[in-house]
């Protein structure tokens, strides 16, 4: 699969282990994300491996940041033919207490930095008459989260926005699919347990079917999957992968 790939949050957990899989399968990768110095680490790697790969700075939140970065991504690899949107925020709190700037800036990390990255990605993917585009939310846009209602509220709007781009550009040849993950170890995760905010490992895998948290690897392989030329006519869908926590 010889395209060009964004990957948005590239620089670690799940993002990363896609720009691996992804250059594995023969994509050219942009590893993006807001840690300049990560994303360079990250690229640096898949360049051993022998990825064509480069590293991007951006802050999904900022539309002229990300059009410069997109349009270095052009620059130096072509045209954008897949995008992962990887980058997110999270935060736990309780309802009564999220202010007013927590709200808007989980917006504008989960919902707002994807619409701006779809937005900037399309047109090569509409010139191409080709593209895959996946969306990472998250569990908690299917079942809610108590104490992160807008946490799941940006990442539930991805499901809509998912499905409102698969129909719009399906007969372009351009595939819009959604993957919500659950109980996949990410240093994400591991911040969130070192708050207090989530129980340890055993405790988490205990209340998952498969027994196991999952791994950044097993989200890659599923947008692999949806990337693929395979998964043609694969599109507006939301593919859980979460061990069987939510059916």
């Amino acid at each position: 699969m010889n395209r060009v790939a964004v990957v948005t949050g590239g620089a670690s957990g799940m993002g990363e282990a896609t720009c691996h899989e992804l250059g594995r399968r023969g994509c050219s990768v942009a590893v993006v994300d807001v840690n300049a110095q990560a994303a360079q680490r990250v690229a640096d790697d898949l360049r051993r491996d022998g990825v064509t790969a480069t590293a991007v700075r951006a802050d999904v939140t900022d539309r002229a940041g990300v059009q410069d970065a997109f349009a270095k991504v052009r620059a130096e690899l072509g045209p954008i033919e897949i995008l992962v949107t990887s980058a997110g925020l999270f935060g736990f709190a309780s309802f009564a207490d999220i202010t007013v700037d927590d709200w808007q800036r989980m917006i504008d990390v989960n919902l707002t930095g994807t619409f701006h990255c779809c937005q900037v990605a399309l047109p090569d993917m509409v010139a191409a008459g080709w593209g895959r585009i996946v969306m990472i939310s998250s569990s908690s846009a299917q079942r809610g989260t108590p104490f992160a209602a807008h946490y799941a509220s940006s990442k539930g709007a991805l499901l809509t926005l998912t499905k409102s781009l698969a129909r719009e550009y399906a007969s372009v040849g351009i595939t819009v699919n959604n993957i919500p993950p659950s109980g996949i170890e990410t240093p994400m995760q591991h911040q969130s347990q070192a708050a207090g905010h989530l129980p340890d490992n055993d405790t988490i895998a205990a209340n998952i079917p498969m027994g196991r948290l999952g791994t950044g690897a097993d989200i890659a392989a599923a947008v692999g999957f949806l990337c693929s030329e395979e998964a043609g006519f694969i599109t507006g869908q939301t593919l859980g992968v979460n061990g069987g926590s939510v059916m």
